[in-house]
Formats: structure tokens, C-alpha cells, sequence
């Protein structure tokens, strides 16, 4: 039995965390659900977005699946996930983008995985306004030598157990020269322990580019903070969107599994929303806490399914609803 925290989060949140709960109760995963709140809900009830009774139970289980949080734009409070990713020294970020049958999609054949630092760079909250009258304002990035070291050989790890050929070093050292010029020499020294896995560094902007003429040429790819943003999302846009591709938190200790894309207060509790993200960033968990075989079956599960329109939701270009697809996916399981 595995003891796991459950955020429902926000929005359609709810809808899609249960769609999850039963496609894996329904593949007989053997888990303790323990439910926690965090984002609007847990401010409207508590008043505080991360209560401190759900830090003490990721704290205790050490493993959670969240669905989507809501946070304010450009006002109150920060970001839930940028402070989970904090609290547990969450600093590797794993996001999957895989051509999936069924999708609409302007390529076929991707299938890369973005290593993203998660816990510096441009995110650790450094800003403050130059002058009094706030026509003014600077952010501070901070790079360090160990940061750069864990999520490089994290990255270089997972080509060598998923047998991966090749990790490809995002940067934009040509300008940044301290701060990414850290990021790439430390990969360069962490590359020379790999010599069977291909390495190479590519600037940002020309990766970006690259990505949509030729994602083929990509693997694995391991960045910074902001630029690990930005691409993992550009890396889900050539496979579907945000609503086909997983994600996974992971420290030393901790790992939390969860939805990238938004609540989508607009649709909420009309059944429209499709849980296959959270699905997704699911496997992930499990394949992490050993439990493969009960991931594949349902990853072929999901694979059929897709292919279906009369049950697959309306953003993939069918007739289905929530409970539909859940539906399917479980009878194509058996």
C-alpha cells in the first residue's frame, strides 16, 4: 500500500483528479489517498494558499499528485507550486513530450524528455523596484555550481537507465555569461563521466528555433529555470498542448507529481476537462514508486482510448466528456 497526498487543486481540478483516482483504482494500484488542500480553495477556507497542515503531510508521505492550483496575476499571492518546489528542494524537473496516437499535432515523431532546474535562476523571488515612483524594477538569477551539478547528472542519469543517446545543454552563455556560462562549463566537466551518451550545448534562442523545424534532433534536453519553462512548454505545443504531457517535482526525498496546465475556472464542473495530463504526470508516479507493469497497462489503455473520438474530450477533437474517456480508458484497460 502506498501512502500518497492528494491536491484536488483548483477548478477543474477536482474533475480530473478523480477521473485519475479511478482509472488507477481500476488497475488495482494499491494506494492511500491523503487528501490536503492548497491554492484558492485553501485560501477561501483557511486564508493561507499553502496551509501548513499540507506541508507537514508532503513532509511525512514524501509523495503527492496535484492537480492544478490558480495563482494571481501579477497580484497576490506567489506561486503554490514555485514555493512547494522550494520547500522540499524539489530542484529537478521532468517534462515528457511524446507524439501520442490520436492527437492532432504537427509532427510525428517527437519524443524528448526537458530536465528543468527548478529551484534558482530568475525564480527565487529577488525583485524589488529601483526607484520610488516604480518606473523601475530589477530581478536578481542565481546560479550555482551545485544546482548546475544535480539536475545535470540527473538528467545524464535518466539517459543512461531509460537508454537515452543523447543530452543536449540548453544556455544563453554568449550573454549570460556568468550565470549560464556557470550552467554549461559545469555540464561540460559532468559530460566527460558520460562518454557513451552524445552531448552537446545549444543556445536558447537557436534551440527554440530548432524545436519547431526539427524536434527529432532532441533527446533529452537540461536547462535553467526561466529558459526550462519556456521550452518544456514549447516541447508540449509540438505534441498537443499542455493537456497531453506529465510532470514530475523530484529531490532527494520528496517528489510531487502534477498537471502543468491551468484550473480552467471557465470550464469547471461541465465534465469538458481532459484528465490525460494528469494521467500522465500519474505513470510517471508510479513508475517511479516501482509500479511499471500497472503504468504500462494503463499507458496502453490510454493509447487506445485516444484514438477513439466519440469518447475522447472536446480539446482533442471529440464527442466525449470526463467521465466518458474514464470510462473507455477502463474498459480498453480490461
Amino acid at each position: 500500500m502506498h501512502d500518497i497526498v492528494l491536491i484536488k487543486g483548483d477548478g477543474i481540478g477536482p474533475e480530473i483528479t478523480d477521473s485519475v483516482v479511478e482509472i488507477l483504482a481500476a488497475a488495482k494500484v494499491e494506494i492511500n489517498w491523503i487528501p490536503a488542500l492548497a491554492g484558492m480553495e485553501a485560501f477561501e477556507k483557511t486564508g493561507n494558499p499553502l496551509p501548513d497542515e499540507t506541508t507537514a503531510l508532503i513532509e511525512k508521505h514524501k509523495l503527492a499528485l496535484k492537480g492544478p492550483l490558480t495563482t494571481p496575476v501579477g497580484s497576490g499571492f506567489r506561486s503554490i507550486n514555485v514555493a512547494l518546489r522550494q520547500n522540499f528542494d524539489l530542484y529537478c524537473n521532468i517534462r515528457p513530450a511524446l507524439t501520442l496516437p490520436g492527437v492532432p499535432s504537427r509532427f510525428g515523431n517527437v519524443d524528448l524528455v526537458t530536465f528543468r532546474e527548478n529551484t534558482q535562476g530568475m525564480y527565487i523571488g529577488q525583485e524589488r523596484w529601483i526607484d520610488a515612483e516604480q518606473t523601475q524594477a530589477e530581478s536578481i538569477a542565481v546560479v550555482s555550481r551545485y544546482a548546475s551539478e544535480r539536475i545535470i547528472r540527473a538528467a545524464f542519469e535518466f539517459a543512461v537507465k531509460n537508454d537515452r543517446k543523447k543530452v543536449s545543454l540548453i544556455h544563453k552563455a554568449n550573454i549570460l555569461k556568468y550565470t549560464t556560462g556557470l550552467f554549461l562549463k559545469v555540464g561540460q566537466e559532468v559530460a566527460k563521466e558520460y562518454p557513451d551518451i552524445i552531448f552537446n550545448d545549444m543556445i536558447v534562442d537557436n534551440t527554440a528555433m530548432q524545436m519547431v523545424i526539427r524536434p527529432e534532433i532532441f533527446d533529452i534536453i537540461v536547462t535553467t529555470n526561466l529558459f526550462g519553462d519556456i521550452l518544456s512548454d514549447l516541447a508540449s505545443g509540438l505534441v498537443g498542448g499542455l493537456g497531453v504531457t506529465g510532470s514530475a517535482n523530484m529531490g532527494d526525498e520528496h517528489a510531487i507529481f502534477e498537471a502543468v496546465h491551468g484550473s480552467a475556472p471557465d470550464i469547471a464542473g461541465q465534465g469538458k476537462a481532459n484528465p490525460t495530463a494528469l494521467l500522465l504526470s500519474a505513470l510517471m508516479m508510479l513508475d517511479y514508486i516501482g509500479e511499471t507493469d500497472k503504468a504500462e497497462k494503463i499507458r496502453k489503455a490510454l493509447h487506445r482510448t485516444l484514438l477513439d473520438k466519440n469518447v475522447v474530450t472536446g480539446d482533442l477533437g471529440g464527442d466525449g466528456n470526463t467521465q466518458i474517456f474514464t470510462d473507455a480508458l477502463i474498459r480498453n484497460m480490461r
